[in-house]
């Protein structure tokens, strides 16, 4: 696993990737450290498409990453996460949207739950999931930088997506 960190305009963010693709985009929460795995090594340009892309998307020139991802879940997170990436930049939808589009609608605190564990974070939108009343809320980066990530794509009153 190769490893590095990244400025961007959400504070500085660790990728940590493979051959198989990119397993971890995780940003700074609470002057918490990272836990870098003893195996890691730093990376020399494994991961310079990744932050290259990054760089686009926070540029506001890139709407959609095009990486391969190495997510590791379980069966139910998986499809949480790939119904997160279905939700088109500069919209949103709620937890139970989430949950409806992926045929469990009373599975809303499971969703929550699956979506605060993304460890790809940006590049799985998660922060494109709002409540139900069109709030902010539940954001393992913060709500600051969530309503900073909706900004951006140009969401400043939450509109809700039609998923896939």
């Amino acid at each position: 696993m190769h490893y590095r960190y990244h400025d961007s305009p959400v504070g500085p963010l660790l990728l940590a990737g493979d051959e198989q693709g990119l397993h971890l985009l995780l940003m700074e929460v609470d002057s918490r450290p990272w836990r870098i795995g003893s195996d890691w090594q730093p990376a020399r340009s494994e991961l310079d498409m990744v932050c290259h892309q990054l760089d686009e998307y926070f540029a506001g020139s890139r709407r959609r990453f095009e990486l391969r991802l190495a997510l590791c879940g379980t069966a139910f997170q998986q499809q949480v996460w790939q119904a997160l990436q279905a939700i088109p930049y500069g919209q949103t939808c709620s937890y139970s949207e989430l949950a409806d589009a992926i045929d469990r609608p009373r599975a809303v605190r499971a969703v929550g739950a699956a979506n605060g564990a993304n460890p790809i974070s940006i590049i799985v939108p998660c922060h494109r999931v709002i409540g139900r009343n069109g709030t902010l809320t539940g954001y393992a980066g913060g709500l600051a930088r969530k309503q900073l990530l909706l900004n951006l794509e140009g969401v400043l009153q939450p509109q809700q997506a039609a998923l896939l």
